[in-house]
């Protein structure tokens, strides 16, 4: 049964990236369709910017496939692992935001930029969108009911039980600070979305929208959580029966978050606006600051997921890469 609900899933997922990905292609070869202001962007930052976009969806169409397949558990952990950790940072917040902004721009009477058509038409937002959300449910759902066939025996143990790596001491001094980092982070976050410009640039004060407001609060409360999530794997003392899969998903898709679409859009403008001197200038002040501090954040926490997940698939390169199952007393084995 969940072998047939992963091939679905990946499937649909599959399907879902395709009109995202036909739209991009479009752009990428010199077809504005949808397009209503063609000269907003310049001709070379738009072709590297579809392109780039165009190979991220791609890849997450490959993944998706991958994970569809019978053999996908024989795929190494690490190279499965990246691409979802970033998809889940990127369609996470994006989703939720969009979904929110607008359902409050609906009970509040704001404007929603996505339907000004002053750039794109309204029906290229409902394509483009629409499909993140169909992805988005699909791909991190086929992932889900993956990792509960590849590792359901360590997800399931309690946070106490959780096997010594070996460097898990030294990870957790790293690991506190960058917790404290995501809530710090992510209690800016909320205060912009709540309507506040602490250490906004008086430039940059008046353009909040619906959509940036809740984007910032998907932003915000997706770090504090991610926070808690860390916290809790690395310090498990408060409730020390709580299943792994539970920190981890919050830790997993906090850190993601704050590093796709936090830390690598700050770092994405900062590069646009160092090579094309015409480029809007990336955000300074308290937002510039946040964008860097995030991207730190996401590294560190990647890093010590990386060597995690390294440690635990060490002794297991037999007869299926990257394959653990950890039984109920506590030892590891491998097939």
């Amino acid at each position: 049964m969940d072998s047939r609900r992963l091939t679905v899933l990946g499937r649909i997922a599959v399907v879902a990236c395709l009109p995202y990905l036909t739209l991009k292609l479009l752009w990428v070869l010199g077809f504005d369709v949808g397009v209503v202001d063609t000269h907003r962007i310049g001709r070379a930052a738009w072709f590297a910017a579809n392109l780039f976009t165009f190979l991220l969806d791609a890849v997450a169409a490959v993944v998706a496939h991958t994970l569809a397949r019978p053999g996908g558990r024989r795929a190494p952990a690490w190279l499965l692992a990246f691409p979802l950790w970033m998809a889940s940072g990127l369609l996470v917040p994006l989703v939720t935001g969009v979904v929110g902004g607008s359902v409050a721009g609906l009970l509040t009477g704001r404007p929603n930029p996505m339907a000004a058509g002053d750039f794109l038409a309204p029906w290229v937002c409902g394509v483009v969108y629409g499909g993140f959300l169909v992805e988005g449910v699909t791909l991190l759902g086929a992932f889900a009911v993956y990792a509960h066939q590849r590792w359901g025996g360590l997800l399931r143990r309690p946070v106490d039980a959780l096997p010594d790596t070996g460097s898990r001491a030294l990870q957790r001094i790293f690991l506190v600070p960058a917790a404290v980092l995501l809530a710090v982070l992510g209690g800016v976050h909320v205060l912009w979305g709540a309507g506040s410009t602490l250490g906004v640039p008086a430039g940059d004060a008046g353009g909040d929208t619906v959509l940036s407001a809740a984007s910032d609060w998907s932003q915000g409360l997706l770090s504090l959580a991610g926070a808690a999530g860390l916290l809790l794997l690395v310090l498990p003392r408060p409730v020390p029966r709580l299943p792994v899969r539970v920190p981890l998903a919050l830790a997993w898709t906090g850190s993601a978050s704050a590093f796709a679409c936090g830390g690598c859009l700050w770092l994405g403008r900062a590069v646009a606006d160092g090579l094309s001197p015409g480029a809007p200038a990336v955000s300074g002040g308290l937002p510039g600051l946040v964008g860097a501090l995030e991207l730190c954040a996401g590294v560190v926490v990647l890093s010590a997921g990386g060597f995690t997940l390294g440690e635990l698939t060490a002794g297991v390169r037999g007869n299926v890469p990257g394959r653990m199952i950890v039984e109920p007393s506590g030892t590891r084995t491998s097939t």
